[in-house]
């Protein structure tokens, strides 16, 4: 039984679909909230509901404009607290900044963490996401994060994908885009019961990369390319060149996060990858109405739903994947 009040939840503008949808499977409807820019940029925002000792989930991607949702989230979040919230769950189904998890050189920040205090500090008293770029981000928090894994959509996509191909496991081979995607990848090929490659990626700049060597056997192989986001989308067309030189088959791409920066849609679409398969969790017109040619798009609505449920009635998340052999 739930310790918290009546459960609401609140759409940014970031990804208000997904927000809609996600609330549709916890079996709630969205509370209103109008926000409103000054001439100026700044935001105004208003709860237009009573929320007063309810348990809210506040669902905001900090995707393209970061700073502008970043903010919009954590204005929401001071006035749920202001009008005497029970709970506060931030629900970022993209948590922005995620790279910047570290130092790479002297003197530059660790930004992730500066975020992870600056949604803390507003008055969130926990943290929903999916698929963070290194789990080691969560220990960023001082309050609980619950990680959800995209994998068991995938999963069943790639299940239906074989089918149609006429595919086996043999003929199947997970690769990881860098050594940092290993235990990503890993996962997907447990599951899976196929091969793991790895690609050797060395980078010149950010962004850029210099050349790319194939760790693993793809000869003749469909090689499935898994990653937590695409963004320029550089890495994926470099890595499914790598892996065609290498003796694939057929090359997909795997990720989580469709970024999505710059021209990325046009250079993915005439790379060598037959097929990228993103989720909802940033929101893209052209790719929600299915206009991108080689992308397919998953909602992960039906996981954030359950999983808000869950938190409420104070039951686990992680069986949540367990229950599904996930």
């Amino acid at each position: 039984m739930a310790t918290q009040g009546d459960i609401a939840i609140i759409a940014g503008r970031a990804n208000p679909k997904l927000a809609e949808a996600a609330a549709y499977c916890a079996g709630v409807k969205v509370t209103p909230c109008a926000v409103k820019t000054h001439a100026d940029g700044e935001l105004n925002i208003e709860i237009q509901d009573n929320v007063r000792g309810q348990d809210v989930f506040v669902v905001q991607s900090t995707s393209k404009p970061g700073n502008d949702h970043l903010m919009e989230l954590l204005i929401i979040i001071d006035a749920l607290k202001r009008a005497s919230a029970e709970r506060i769950t931030a629900v970022l189904p993209y948590f922005g900044y995620a790279r910047q998890d570290r130092k790479n050189r002297p003197r530059q920040p660790i930004t992730a963490k500066l975020v992870a205090d600056l949604i803390t500090v507003a008055g969130a008293n926990r943290v929903l996401t999916v698929d963070l770029h290194a789990g080691q981000i969560m220990g960023f928090f001082n309050v609980p994060v619950d990680n959800l894994y995209a994998r068991p959509v995938v999963l069943n996509y790639l299940s239906e994908y074989f089918a149609k191909k006429g595919l086996t496991t043999d003929e199947v081979c997970v690769v990881s885009p860098d050594s940092g995607g290993v235990s990503r990848a890993r996962a997907y090929a447990k599951r899976l019961d196929a091969a793991l490659a790895i690609i050797d990626k060395r980078r010149s700049a950010p962004n850029q990369v210099a050349e790319m060597h194939v760790v693993g056997n793809v000869v003749g192989k469909l090689a499935i390319l898994v990653d937590d986001m695409v963004d320029t989308g550089g890495t994926l067309v470099k890595a499914a060149d790598a892996l065609m030189e290498a003796g694939a088959k057929e090359v997909i791409a795997c990720c989580t996060h469709p970024v999505l920066s710059n021209d990325a849609v046009k250079i993915l679409g005439q790379s060598q990858l037959s097929a990228v398969v993103t989720t909802d969790t940033i929101f893209h017109a052209g790719l929600s109405a299915g206009e991108y040619g080689k992308f397919t798009q998953l909602s992960v609505a039906p996981l954030l739903g359950q999983a808000i449920r869950r938190i409420h009635e104070e039951t686990s998340v992680s069986s949540l994947f367990e229950e599904q052999s996930y």
